[in-house]
């Protein structure tokens, strides 16, 4: 990849951010690898194994601080797997890909601009039959664009009130993990291709995941870099709509 001095630091930035809220942070490497111009078939893999290393790590922070609720994650996980492997083995047009990805880039800027500190006081008991199926959406969803999902699922553990902000890092982080697995292993049944650069781009990437991790925990503030984050998510949906555009 060209322009790697100006890539390095933005996904070390990303990876702080995402790791830090629970997240593995694939839509911001999808983001800065389409302003970089890097094909489809690349991004889509690159991304999902960044996101094994970034979500792991961060679970394992959450999970130390006793986080995790795995009554929510065993159905969540079970139904989202086997629909992230279909939708990681599907072939999509690229031009169809990039359309996907940048309406689904405009979730986390919502996310990060307008729902930054969702506050869940008490916390309600969800049906199985709820988290079965919202777990094998973003599973597929997860697939076909090769993310984890946490970021989408993140918001919905909050929004309806079934986990407060740290259980819902840890169930995401996890979450974001199996999927990851998942998608990539259901990659490989059609073929995929990584970037020259995958094993420095993994470096940065836990570096940044493991530091966020740590201050997240801690109730880093981050305002600043989550505005910064959005506006760099909504440029990359932007030149993903209009390619062509310089």
């Amino acid at each position: 990849m060209d322009n790697l001095y100006l890539l390095y630091p933005l996904l070390f930035a990303v990876a702080f951010l995402y790791s830090s809220v629970g997240h593995g942070g694939a839509s911001g490497y999808l983001a800065l690898m389409a302003l970089f111009g890097v094909p489809p078939l690349v991004m889509k893999p690159t991304a999902l194994v960044l996101n094994l290393f970034v979500s792991l790590t961060s679970f394992i922070f959450y999970f130390r601080g006793n986080y995790f609720n795995r009554k929510l994650f065993i159905p969540l996980a079970l139904a989202s797997v086997p629909m992230a492997f279909i939708g990681g083995s599907m072939a999509i047009h690229s031009d169809v890909y990039r359309k996907m990805l940048g309406v689904f880039l405009l979730i986390p800027v919502a996310r990060f601009l307008f729902f930054r500190d969702i506050k869940v006081d008490k916390t309600a008991e969800p049906k199985t039959i709820w988290l079965v199926l919202i777990g094998a959406a973003i599973g597929l969803l997860s697939g076909m664009l090769g993310i984890g999902g946490g970021v989408i699922l993140s918001p919905v553990l909050l929004l309806l009130r079934w986990t407060d902000q740290k259980q819902a890092a840890a169930i995401s982080a996890l979450f974001i993990f199996v999927n990851s697995v998942a998608g990539l292993i259901g990659q490989l049944t059609k073929g995929i291709e990584f970037s020259q650069g995958m094993i420095g781009l993994v470096v940065v990437a836990f570096c940044g995941g493991l530091l966020g991790s740590y201050f997240g925990a801690m109730r880093f503030p981050q305002r600043a870099i989550k505005f910064l984050l959005a506006v760099v998510l909504a440029v990359a949906a932007f030149k993903l709509f209009l390619p062509n555009l310089k």
